[in-house]
């Protein structure tokens, strides 16, 4: 029985009411150098319940960078950032298991919540984008706090530095 399917305990139900506060950077990706020299800092302020699971969180970067054409993507949780092969790695379902069948990923991010992920404050974790171009991003859970007001939808970008680059670089600009 996975962990998504057990009763949860009373601590993880309140972490599942609260609202998670992230910062997501871009901190590699096919970017013009003249593009990065007007905008050093890239970044994204996103608010999340903790009910709502990394896919939601995908979509709400997405719109966030003003992305228009979905790729695959992945988290890598519990290591020391992005890349560090201690990683928990979550992918979409089709991704979970090898050819072999053997389990490739920690977790489905359709179905693992954000207070699920074992994401803690002040460590970073890891959002690739786009396998093919490789949009690297850091996320660093900034807060977490008791679920405010009850209308607001969620999740919503509430912060941004810089402007968001375009998607795929024009190869006029590379010249």
């Amino acid at each position: 029985m996975s962990s998504q399917t057990q009763h949860a305990d009373p601590l993880t139900l309140t972490a599942r009411q609260r609202i998670y506060t992230l910062d997501v950077f871009i901190i590699d990706g096919p970017i013009n150098p003249d593009f990065l020299d007007n905008n050093p800092i890239i970044s994204r302020r996103i608010e999340i319940l903790g009910s709502q699971t990394l896919a939601d969180l995908h979509q709400a970067i997405f719109r966030a960078f003003d992305r228009y054409e979905e790729h695959l993507y992945e988290f890598q949780i519990g290591g020391k950032g992005p890349h560090d092969p201690n990683n928990r790695v979550y992918v979409l379902a089709s991704a979970m298991k090898r050819e072999d069948d053997t389990v490739a990923a920690a977790g489905d991010v359709a179905m693992t919540t954000i207070a699920d992920a074992g994401i803690a404050v002040d460590q970073p974790f890891g959002y690739w984008f786009d396998f093919g171009d490789d949009w690297w991003h850091q996320v660093n859970l900034v807060d977490i706090r008791g679920k405010g007001d009850v209308d607001a939808t969620f999740p919503k970008i509430i912060g941004r530095v810089g402007t968001s680059p375009p998607q795929y670089m024009d190869m006029d600009e590379e010249e």
